[in-house]
């Protein structure tokens, strides 16, 4: 659902909206908030930080459209504007594009073609949220970006606008490389960071070719959510794909010592929160996912063994039909209650 601010000193334009666009309120295909001034729609879009587009007037009390439009970019960097104005003569279109306006429609409004404007600079709003959303998640940015620029994405207008906390269904994985922690014990440092990166290499390029992407690397073991379309079986399908890499991998020796890679791995799906956790005093805030979901994942992936792709009963009755699993048992999970049914995932 797209969410506009209209900003209008005519409270008629908030009646034609609301029955122009009946069906698509209804669908919740859009939803509308109103302003009368820009002084009121900045406070709006501080209320509401999750905005897609601005329709303003520009000829309007208390603060008119083209003051709000240098005010937009400090109250929101990701919001559009789309001047709906009588004012069509080219100094003002001029002057409305000249500070950051996505569009101008002229009045009386063609409400045709204010829809067709408006989806057009939605699409490109969520281009841009989508974009921004993938840079923030791949900490490895952080390896070769200056750091003015992470500063300015850490800035909290900045992360306010750009990332919206939400729930949603998706697949989370939690994959450990068994054994290696004996490894490390006898090894020089430099070897064991060259080792561990290759293996997360091996493991990264599988969760990405199933459109999956690394939420965190914790120590020897790697979380990946999958969202969207098919997540679960995205998710299984990376598991298997990360175990037939590992499998037909050569052994690793290193300083006389002999390691055969193998992982266990855990895989839940359900609702999980997504959002901007950790500490904003220290700066240090990561997009991730939490809840029940998510912890449980990570419970399966504790009692799974070498070589075992650990799921619940409940996630075994989603994907019986796509992959053979086998029953394992009862297993206490920490934090709950009861015993959890679990099954291995064969193929």
């Amino acid at each position: 659902m797209a969410k506009i601010l209209v900003v209008d000193d005519e409270t008629d334009l908030e009646f034609l909206v609301k029955q122009k666009f009946r069906r698509k309120i209804r669908e919740n295909v859009y939803e509308f908030v109103f302003a009368q001034n820009g002084a009121e729609a900045l406070e709006k879009l501080e209320q509401h930080p999750d905005f897609d587009i601005v329709l303003s007037d520009i000829n309007m009390p208390v603060m008119d459209g083209l003051t709000l439009l240098n005010r937009l970019a400090e109250a929101n960097p990701m919001v559009k504007a789309i001047i709906v104005s009588a004012y069509g003569d080219m100094e003002n279109i001029r002057t409305a594009m000249n500070r950051g306006a996505f569009d101008f429609v002229c009045k009386p409004v063609d409400f045709e073609d204010l829809d067709v404007t408006m989806e057009k600079t939605i699409s490109h709003v969520r281009q841009l949220q989508e974009t921004f959303r993938a840079i923030r998640e791949n900490n490895i940015l952080k390896m070769y970006v200056d750091e003015t620029v992470l500063n300015f994405m850490a800035h909290k207008e900045f992360e306010s606008s750009l990332l919206r906390n939400e729930t949603l269904e998706a697949s989370v994985m939690f994959i450990d490389i068994c054994g290696f922690t004996a490894i490390t014990e006898n090894v020089p440092a430099n070897t064991v960071v060259n080792l561990i990166n290759n293996l997360f290499d091996k493991i990264v390029k599988e969760i990405i070719a199933l459109g999956g992407h690394v939420d965190k690397f914790m120590g020897d073991a790697v979380m990946a959510v999958f969202r969207g379309d098919y997540h679960l079986d995205r998710a299984i399908d990376a598991a298997l794909a990360v175990k037939g890499q590992l499998a037909s991998a050569e052994e690793i020796t290193a300083d006389g010592r002999t390691f055969r890679p193998e992982i266990s791995v855990g895989i839940n799906c359900g609702e999980m929160i997504s959002g901007n956790i950790g500490s904003a005093s220290l700066k240090r805030l990561d997009y991730t996912v939490i809840g029940d979901s998510v912890n449980l994942a990570q419970r399966l992936q504790s009692v799974a063994k070498a070589g075992q792709i650990i799921i619940t009963e409940e996630v075994y009755q989603k994907a019986k039909e796509s992959f053979s699993c086998e029953k394992i048992g009862e297993v206490n999970l920490k934090n709950k209650a009861k015993p959890v049914t679990i099954y291995q995932v064969i193929a």
